[in-house]
Formats: C-alpha cells, sequence, structure tokens
C-alpha cells in the first residue's frame, strides 16, 4: 500500500465496525484454541498500524513485523525498537520454533508467494504454535479497492486450506466471514465498476470517499460489527463470505 493508503487506515481503523471486529474476531479465536499467557511470544506479519498487536500486549510478548517504511514508521511510535522486524531478504529473523502464535490479518494476498510465506509460519511456530490469518474472499468482489491495496488475489475456502497441508496442519477452523454483507458489497462494488469514481483518499478525510473508508453512524458500525463478530464464531460452514478466516495449529 502507499502511504495515502496507510495513513487512511490509521485514520479508520480504531472504530470501524469492519477493522475493530476483525481485531475482535481474531482474538476471540486466540482465546478459544490457545489461550495466551505472559511468556507466550506472538508475531503480527504484516502488522500494519500495529493496533492488533497493542490490543496483544494484554495477554502475551508481542512482536511486529513489516516491510513497508510507511508502516515501519507509524510501528515505530507505538512499540520498543526490539519488538519492531524488518524481513531479512525474504526470511523473519527469528529462529525455527520460537514463536507460540504467528498472525498474518489481511497480508496473504499482498505477496506474490504465499505459499512460501505460510511455510515460514511452520518454520516459526513451536509445534502445537497457532497460525491465524484472515484475508479478503470471492474474485466475484475484485474492484477498485483490491487495485489500490495492491492485492494480488482474493481466495476461496479451498485455495485458503491448500495452502496449509494436512501433513503440516491441524485445521481449527476455516471459514467465510462477513457474509450478511455480501450482497451489499457485491453491489457497491459492481456499481463502482460500472459508473467508475474518484477513490483517492486523503488523510484527513478527502472527496468522493470510497464506501470502505467511511465510518457508518455509531448505531449502525455497532450492529455491524456485532453481527460480523457473532456470525465468525458459529461452526456452520457458510458457502460465501466478504472475507475468510483461517486457524491452524503446527503439527510436531
Amino acid at each position: 500500500m502507499d502511504a495515502a493508503e496507510y495513513a487512511n487506515l490509521d485514520r479508520v481503523e480504531h472504530h470501524h465496525w469492519y477493522y475493530s471486529g476483525k481485531r475482535r474476531m481474531v482474538r476471540k479465536w486466540i482465546d478459544r484454541s490457545r489461550p495466551p499467557v505472559v511468556t507466550d511470544t506472538l508475531l503480527d506479519c504484516g502488522a500494519g498500524t500495529g493496533i492488533f498487536a497493542q490490543e496483544m500486549e494484554a495477554q502475551c510478548r508481542v512482536l511486529v513485523l513489516d516491510d513497508h517504511e510507511e508502516a515501519l514508521r507509524i510501528l515505530r511510535t507505538r512499540f520498543r525498537a526490539e519488538q519492531i522486524l524488518s524481513l531479512a531478504g525474504d526470511a523473519v529473523p527469528l529462529p525455527d520454533g520460537s514463536l507460540e502464535y504467528v498472525t498474518a490479518l489481511d497480508v496473504l494476498e499482498h505477496v506474490p508467494d504465499d505459499g512460501a510465506v505460510v511455510r515460514g509460519f511452520h518454520r516459526l511456530l513451536k509445534p502445537g504454535g497457532l497460525a491465524v490469518v484472515t484475508v479478503p474472499a470471492s474474485m466475484a468482489l475484485w474492484s477498485d479497492w483490491d487495485v489500490a491495496l495492491h492485492h494480488f488475489r482474493r481466495y476461496d475456502r479451498a485455495q485458503l486450506r491448500a495452502l496449509f497441508p494436512a501433513d503440516a496442519w491441524e485445521l481449527v477452523y476455516v471459514n467465510y466471514t462477513n457474509v450478511a454483507v455480501y450482497p451489499a458489497v457485491w453491489l457497491v462494488r459492481k456499481w463502482r465498476a460500472w459508473r467508475p469514481v474518484k477513490t483517492a483518499v486523503r488523510a484527513g478525510g478527502g472527496e468522493a470517499a470510497r464506501t470502505e473508508d467511511k465510518i457508518p453512524p455509531r448505531w449502525l458500525n455497532g450492529i455491524l460489527r456485532t453481527v460480523f463478530v457473532g456470525l465468525a464464531q458459529w461452526r456452520v460452514p457458510f458457502p460465501f463470505g466478504v472475507s475468510l478466516i483461517l486457524v491452524a495449529r503446527r503439527r510436531a
């Protein structure tokens, strides 16, 4: 992402129902699957503005990783220098089997070789360690939003599962999320494709902002967040959604 996108993300993600709901959803699945203790270490890959990692500091030791200078500039204001990692070539500069948790929230779609990234997660985790990832779902929703955020792809369930082979990973949970808003998102993005609009956004909230960048009224924002997080706890295999979440445990 470019500097304007990072500034915009920093502006909206504290309160926007999607970003705040995604963080809450991931924390709930971590607590359900392997509750952290203070001696555990979590690496948040592609940490962006670092809000999720900040929230996890109350439960365990946290490290953050990013390779974009715009993100690193923000992370340096929120974390100590020893908590911030950059890639060493294509590798994370940590020993094998040194982590209890790896999270990658809307990260895999940004990298050309997502399989290599997941193999890196496996290297870093201890046996029994947990990987939690979220990704955008459904190429039917591909839009100017994906282009602006430099996405390589959107996923379906089978594609995401295939990145975590059964000989290396125990799949705890994988499902579509943001199910309830799928029809509305589909309509908005098809409308924008048919009738292009300016999508550049200034950090202060410039003109012609994308729908995804606007925080709804408080009452609606709260309802959307509650529905998003609530449905993401169900074990019903939803057939579609705007996003996907996968929770996987590293096999010995």
